[in-house]
């Protein structure tokens, strides 16, 4: 069974809104939710970007579904502390979280002023992390000397069950790199043969019987003109796709690179439309690929009617 979850988007909402929206979802069937981590919006539009892990035990205390996150540790997260920060959570709702650890972008993470490498550094660098967080969840004294660095680190706080630790991955290299190591995989939506090819790369390289979640962007209002605007307006520049996602470091320098960004090629990553029933089918299209749950992020501001809307039509689809 393929769960329909709400994606909670820190960049767009402030926290206290964020707060409320996520209860709404709940309330309308949604069956879990996941959480963007970022320290800067995409978009100078968009506006906002709380603390992500701070809200986190406030919007699990309101609700009863489960969450996933999104973070990336060995730059603004040591792995230690971002243990620390998911063990607590893990603590206090068992059962109720999973995390799901990126090689990160620089809009983010390189507000602390070291280099920012090349992915295959980062990817090393994660995987570095992920044994520091393995064995501090198992309850050990952990020192690691390498691309992170720790020393005489132990959690005396930590859940029963360890928090399962996801590989978020976009491309099939990165997901066939996450499939030994990740108990479960976070990928995007959009053209589904790119997202079987993920799919199946991590599957076929160590994942195979491990969950999958896909987050899935569109738009969608009463009318096609407004579904439009509302995807050039907030989710153009998080679009651009290439090197340039990962390397660029503020909003602005987004929304510059965004400006090159057409409707067409919008189109190739949000499911833009007023037509109900044609997100219902790119859901069932999605849930052919027997993921656990099936994130949907409705890109624009109009969250409540979408809401509303998802709980007619949208939540009971698979």
């Amino acid at each position: 069974m393929t769960l329909v979850g709400y994606h909670a988007s820190h960049e767009q909402f402030a926290p206290s809104e964020l707060l409320g929206l996520v209860r709404e979802a709940e309330q309308a069937g949604f069956a879990c939710a996941k959480s963007s981590d970022h320290f800067h919006p995409w978009s100078e539009r968009q506006g906002q970007s709380g603390f992500a892990w701070s809200w986190l035990g406030a919007a699990m205390q309101a609700t009863k579904f489960g969450f996933g996150m999104i973070s990336a540790p060995g730059y603004r997260y040591h792995p230690a502390v971002l243990a620390q920060a998911a063990a607590t959570i893990g603590e206090m709702f068992p059962d109720r979280l999973w995390l799901s650890l990126g090689s990160g972008e620089a809009i983010n993470e390189a507000i602390t002023g070291e280099y920012w490498p090349e992915k295959s550094e980062r990817n090393a660098r994660l995987r570095e992390c992920v044994d520091v967080f393995r064995a501090l969840f198992d309850g050990e004294t952990v020192t690691h000397r390498g691309r992170v660095t720790v020393v005489e680190a132990k959690l005396y706080s930590r859940p029963q069950r360890p928090v399962p630790l996801f590989g978020a991955a976009v491309t099939s290299a990165t997901a066939a790199f996450c499939g030994p190591w990740a108990d479960g995989l976070l990928t995007t939506g959009g053209d589904i043969n790119q997202v079987r090819q993920v799919v199946d790369a991590f599957r076929e390289n160590g994942g195979e019987g491990k969950p999958v979640h896909i987050q899935h962007a569109l738009s969608w209002a009463p009318e096609d003109e407004i579904a439009i605007r509302e995807a050039l307006d907030q989710w153009r520049a998080p679009s651009i796709g290439g090197d340039a996602a990962w390397d660029l470091r503020r909003p602005r320098d987004f929304d510059a690179a965004a400006k090159a960004m057409n409707l067409d090629q919008l189109r190739q990553c949000i499911a833009i439309s007023s037509d109900v029933g044609r997100h219902r089918a790119d859901i069932e299209t999605l849930a052919g690929l027997e993921p656990a749950a099936i994130h949907l992020h409705c890109v624009g501001r109009n969250q409540r009617a979408f809401i509303e809307m998802a709980a007619k039509h949208l939540v009971t689809v698979v």
